[in-house]
C-alpha cells in the first residue's frame, strides 16, 4: 500500500512588511468580532506595538482588553493563573503578539476557555475534546514556528522537564507575519531563535516520519535560514534577511507539524527544564553532536541538506554531509552561542538524571533515525561539558 501523509496548519496566513498595519482588515476573516483579548509581554507594551494594534482595532469598532503577564517558558501554575485572570474577560478571539512562549500561551488559553481541563490534563497528544475560541498569532521572533503548529510547550519545574500539548484545536484561525516586528531583536535572541528554527527543519528532514510534505517545507526552511541567519545576526535592520528568517521559521514549523522533531529536542527539554537553558541555545548545543551520532544513517539526507545550504563540495555525499555539521559549528561560534553546560550550573554528575529524562520523551525519540540507549544519550550530554 502506498504511504499516506497528513498535514494541517493555520486557517489563514498573511505575510510581508507592514502586514500588521492592516490587522483590522485581516480580522474580518474571522467574522463579526465585538471584543478581543490582546496577550503579550511588557516590553512590547513599552515599545508602543500594543498601542498601535489597539488603536487600529478600536477604530474598527472592536473593544480591546490586554494581558501582558506572560512569562518566558510558562509553567502550569503560570498558565492557570493567566486562565483565571482572563476568565471573566469578554472576548470573541485572543490575539497573541510575541515570541514562542506568548504564542503557546495564547493557544492554551483559547482551549482552556472552552474545556473543563487542567493544564496537566492536556499534556500529551489529542487530549483536548473541544475547540477553543479563535486565535490570531503574530510572532515577533523567528524561531519556534509555533504560529503554524498544533503544539504548545509547558514547563514542569517539579519534574525539571518540558512537555508538549499537541492538538489540532491549538491551530490558529489567522497568522500575521510582519518582518518589521523582528527588526529590533537583540543579537543573542536572533541567534538562539534562528538556530531553533533551523533545528526544526533539519530534524524534520531526518525524522523517521519524514515525507514529501515535510521534505518540501524543511528544505525551503533550511534554504531560507542558511542564506540569511548571519546577515540577520550582524545586520538586524536588514528587512530581506528578517523576512527570510521569519518565513524560514514558519516553514520549519510546518515541517515539524508533518514529521516531528527527534532526539535533539528530546535531549533539549531536560536541560531546559532543569537548568533553564533557553530552548534555542539547548538545541544549538546538542545539534552537531546528535547529528554525528546519527551520521551513518543520514548521510544521504544530509547531502541533500548541503545542496539546500549551498555547501556541495563535488567530493561525494559523505563530504557534503560533513560540511553541514561543520557549518552548524561555525554558526554557533560566530554567533557566540554558549556550548558549555557548566555555564548554566550543570555538572557531569547530572548526566544520568538528564539521560533518563530524555529517554522518556518517547514521542520524539521514536522519530530519531537511530535508537539511542541511555549510554548513547549520556555520551552526547558529556560533550556539553568543557
Amino acid at each position: 500500500m502506498m504511504e499516506q501523509y497528513f498535514f494541517q496548519t493555520a486557517r489563514s496566513i498573511i505575510a510581508g512588511c507592514g502586514s500588521l498595519e492592516r490587522i483590522g482588515e485581516h480580522l474580518q476573516r474571522l467574522g463579526s468580532l465585538k471584543s478581543v483579548l490582546l496577550v503579550s509581554q511588557p516590553f512590547l507594551q513599552s515599545s508602543g506595538t500594543l498601542d498601535e494594534v489597539t488603536n487600529r482595532l478600536k477604530s474598527g469598532g472592536i473593544d480591546v482588553h490586554w494581558n501582558t503577564d506572560v512569562q518566558p517558558e510558562p509553567t502550569i501554575a503560570q498558565l492557570e493563573a493567566l486562565s483565571g485572570a482572563i476568565a471573566e474577560v469578554p472576548c470573541d478571539a485572543i490575539i497573541g503578539i510575541g515570541g514562542g512562549s506568548v504564542l503557546d500561551v495564547v493557544k492554551l488559553l483559547s482551549v482552556m476557555k472552552t474545556n473543563s481541563l487542567s493544564v496537566r490534563d492536556m499534556l500529551g497528544t489529542d487530549l483536548i475534546p473541544n475547540p477553543g475560541i479563535p486565535t490570531v498569532l503574530i510572532p515577533t521572533t523567528s524561531g519556534t514556528g509555533s504560529e503554524v503548529t498544533p503544539n504548545a510547550i509547558v514547563t514542569l519545574p517539579e519534574e525539571e522537564l518540558k512537555i508538549g500539548v499537541v492538538s489540532r484545536y491549538l491551530l490558529p484561525a489567522l497568522v500575521i507575519l510582519d518582518p518589521l516586528l523582528t527588526l529590533g531583536l537583540p543579537r543573542d535572541i536572533t541567534a538562539a531563535t534562528g538556530m531553533d528554527a533551523y533545528t526544526h527543519a533539519l530534524e524534520s528532514f531526518i525524522s523517521n516520519k519524514a515525507n514529501r510534505f515535510s521534505d518540501m517545507f524543511a528544505l525551503e526552511s533550511i534554504r531560507s535560514i542558511s542564506a540569511s541567519i548571519l546577515q540577520a545576526y550582524h545586520h538586524g535592520d536588514d528587512r530581506k534577511a528578517r523576512e527570510d528568517m521569519l518565513i524560514g521559521s514558519m516553514y520549519g514549523g510546518m515541517a515539524l507539524t508533518c514529521a516531528g522533531t527527534a532526539a535533539v529536542h528530546a535531549l533539549a527539554y531536560p536541560i531546559g527544564g532543569k537548568f533553564h537553558v533557553p530552548h534555542g541555545v539547548a538545541n544549538s548545543m546538542l545539534l552537531p553532536h546528535v547529528m554525528e551520532f546519527n551520521f551513518d544513517a543520514i548521510v544521504e539526507r544530509l547531502a541533500l541538506v548541503a545542496g539546500a545550504m549551498g555547501l556541495q563540495t563535488g567530493e561525494g555525499k559523505q563530504r557534503d554531509a560533513e560540511q553541514v555539521i561543520g557549518q552548524i559549528r561555525l554558526w554557533t561560534q560566530e554567533m557566540s552561542i554558549p556550548q558549555d553546560l557548566t555555564l548554566f550550573g550543570a555538572a557531569r554528575g547530572d548526566i544520568p538524571g538528564l539521560s533518563l529524562a530524555a529517554s522518556q520523551v518517547t514521542r520524539l525519540m521514536a522519530n530519531n533515525p537511530k535508537v539511542m540507549t541511555l549510554d548513547d544519550i549520556g555520551a552526547v550530554y558529556g560533550k556539553l561539558f568543557h
